[in-house]
């Protein structure tokens, strides 16, 4: 409702969206680099491997339990605009 972006979900893996895997990211861990024209981040493979996954289910992001569990895998305060 803020219009904040609080995660970016990211998908690995897979072939043609098949075995893929959704990760949601912390907006906060993406920098925007100008002369790369993309983001970098500071995640390590074993954060990204050990991180929570989202379907494409919509329902995942209305569970407060799961929003909690990325924000503590991620190490970041909850967002509390809703």
């Amino acid at each position: 409702m803020s219009g904040r972006v609080v995660y970016a979900v990211m998908t690995f893996g897979g072939f043609l969206g098949i075995g893929s895997h959704g990760h949601p990211i912390p907006w906060e861990k993406l920098k925007y680099d100008t002369q790369l024209g993309g983001y970098r981040t500071d995640i390590t493979q074993e954060q990204l491997t050990d991180a929570p996954v989202v379907s494409g289910d919509e329902k995942d992001w209305w569970d407060r339990s799961h929003e909690q569990d990325l924000d503590d895998h991620w190490k970041v305060p909850p967002y509390l605009g809703w």
